[in-house]
């Protein structure tokens, strides 16, 4: 009886616990009103951030959000820019999505970008960047001819080469540009999401192979299918659904173990609709966002809680440290309080 009181009390303190940790998340808009659609967001630490989005919009903060510096990159003022990775205040990477392909990088906090990858190829459509370490990342592109497009760079987005083992894709199947988070690298291990007419988790381990895995998010027509992946300590998260229809609810995030895959219950309470992005907080936390609002878990993605209206799209922490920001249409950026 005395182990069963002991027990019921370390429950209870928990769901004391949980619900506390869970009223106390709050998203608090810190700028708006620029004619900018972000989608890149890249968190250093927790004084230091970068944006970029539509009409060649870059921006930087230097105090943990408080104040940005805006500016459209000269020449470059029609470009998308739908994914930026940043190492410091000085030295960033971007990249543009459609016609042509654009990377460019900035060594001095933005004042001058070099053009370091450019192709014309109208069928190339870039989606995401990462990187794992300051001189490796990839970036992923639609498929051609049956195969994603993937680059590689080993000296700090300086030069870009297709990567060596392009993984297969399947007819009408492609990822989304749209948080910049389809792609997650991780001690050179490679994590993609897909949409359209499937919904896939595509991964290449260091025994350079890829593996091919099908997961019951919505799929089957163009705006449908999983958009981002989180990669946890325990639990990893797909999260996606169907931006044409955002508040849908039914098979919108997937939590799985890998490596072997295995799918584990469904959610047995989901995001409030379409979620572009999710992101890994600690322990078993994730953040996901989209239009409908920004949801937040605390078991892994079993259950979700609402916790803003907000639209945005995408959410990110800090490489070295603990701020988390969101961004989205409008030039809207906000900052996650906990």
């Amino acid at each position: 009886m005395k182990k069963f009181r002991l027990l019921q009390s370390c429950f209870l303190s928990l769901f004391l616990l949980i619900t506390s940790f869970l009223k106390a998340q709050s998203i608090v808009q810190l700028q708006q009103g620029k004619p900018t659609s972000i989608r890149g967001l890249s968190v250093v630490d927790d004084s230091v951030a970068w944006i970029s989005g539509s009409r060649g919009y870059i921006a930087i903060t230097r105090d943990g959000g408080k104040n940005w510096a805006w500016q459209q990159v000269k020449g470059f003022e029609k470009a998308d820019f739908r994914d930026i990775e940043a190492f410091s205040d000085k030295s960033a990477v971007i990249m543009s999505s459609g016609t042509p392909a654009l990377v460019l990088k900035t060594t001095d906090g933005g004042a001058n970008w070099q053009v370091k990858y450019q192709n014309t190829d109208t069928n190339y459509f870039l989606d995401a960047m990462d990187f794992d370490k300051p001189q490796h990342g990839l970036i992923l592109g639609d498929p051609i001819n049956n195969k994603f497009l993937l680059l590689e760079t080993n000296d700090g987005g300086e030069t870009w080469n297709p990567f060596k083992n392009l993984p297969d894709a399947l007819k009408d199947e492609a990822s989304f540009a749209a948080s910049g988070t389809c792609l997650r690298v991780i001690d050179g291990k490679i994590f993609i999401v897909s949409g359209g007419s499937s919904s896939r988790l595509l991964s290449y381990s260091n025994k350079n192979v890829w593996d091919y895995a099908n997961f019951p998010i919505t799929h089957g027509k163009p705006s449908q299918g999983a958009f981002s992946v989180a990669i946890g300590k325990k639990n990893n998260v797909l999260i996606g659904g169907d931006y044409a229809n955002d508040k849908k609810t039914d098979s919108i995030a997937v939590s799985y173990t890998i490596h072997p895959f295995k799918l584990l219950s469904p959610p047995v309470k989901e995001p409030a609709g379409f979620q572009s992005c999710v992101e890994f907080i600690m322990g078993d936390i994730f953040l996901s966002t989209g239009t409908p609002g920004s949801n937040i878990t605390t078991n892994g993605g079993k259950t979700w809680t609402k916790i803003d209206d907000t639209s945005f799209n995408v959410c990110r922490k800090a490489k070295y440290g603990k701020l988390i920001l969101l961004a989205g249409n409008g030039g809207k950026i906000g900052i996650l309080k906990m």
